[in-house]
């Protein structure tokens, strides 16, 4: 009698599909001349930044994060390396292409709010769309305005909010076009505590309920537990990032920078 012996081998599962990266930088250099001596903001940065998500950008004074921001925003340009937006290489564009990118792919969201002070609450938030000569999003629009509760205010002018009434026009300007990346540039800088936080949880919900893009620059650690990465700089270089940080957990790789 014999034994027949059946062998069964699994097959292995396939990997998870890659997440889409909305913007990214490659071996980004960036320098600048300061009397006869160069000082190198971003030495050789590689980093994704993937859709959908919350990152926030962290460092010392000093370490290129804000550089790093606004060359992948297309706001300043490399001394080498690349970057890209929707896998758009920016250096590929001519500037008028550049600009048309950075209106109707990108938003941005800026510490001292950026609000043209003779334009209604309404016509700050529909702006990129009316410089585009486009019509906006209707549905969207009432949207992004319910979610930042200004459906009060559309006809006031920025002198007539508050603080983080401005801010949220900012925040809902960013949206209303709905880029594929928004870059927050310390977007809680001029703002009280309580009402930062609502700026950012309103953030925070634009990812996981909109499925916004966000990439913000802070050196706050509360501010940074919003997110769901952090990634550090120090001397224009990636040094280490954290996936669903904390404040704690912000802080203590602060300290351990010497920040």
């Amino acid at each position: 009698m014999s034994l027949l012996t059946i062998e069964t081998t699994e097959t292995p599962s396939a990997p998870a599909p890659a997440s889409p990266v909305a913007a990214s930088a490659r071996n980004a250099v960036k320098t600048y001349r300061t009397g006869n001596s160069e000082v190198r903001a971003l030495d050789g940065v590689t980093v994704d930044f993937t859709a959908g998500a919350f990152t926030a950008i962290m460092g010392p004074s000093g370490s290129g994060k804000s550089t790093l921001m606004h060359c992948v925003a297309g706001l300043d340009q490399l001394t080498s390396g690349s970057v890209a937006v929707g896998g758009v290489e920016l250096s590929d564009l001519s500037e008028k292409q550049l600009t048309r990118l950075r209106r109707d792919e990108v938003g941005f969201v800026f510490q001292a709010f950026n609000l043209i002070p003779t334009l209604t609450v309404e016509e700050n938030i529909t702006l990129p769309t009316a410089l585009a000569n486009a019509k906006p999003d209707v549905a969207w629009l009432d949207t992004v305005i319910a979610a930042v509760g200004l459906g009060d205010r559309l006809k006031h002018r920025p002198d007539e909010l508050s603080g983080g009434q401005r801010q949220r026009v900012a925040v809902a300007r960013a949206l209303a076009s709905q880029p594929k990346v928004i870059f927050a540039d310390e977007p809680t800088g001029n703002l009280d505590s309580r009402t930062g936080a609502e700026i950012l949880n309103f953030m925070r919900r634009a990812v996981d309920e909109m499925g916004q893009t966000i990439v913000m620059v802070t050196h706050d650690p509360i501010a940074a537990a919003y997110a769901d990465r952090a990634v550090f700089l120090a001397d224009g270089r990636i040094v280490d990032e954290l996936h669903a940080p904390t404040a704690d957990s912000v802080i203590n790789h602060m300290i351990a920078m010497g920040d």
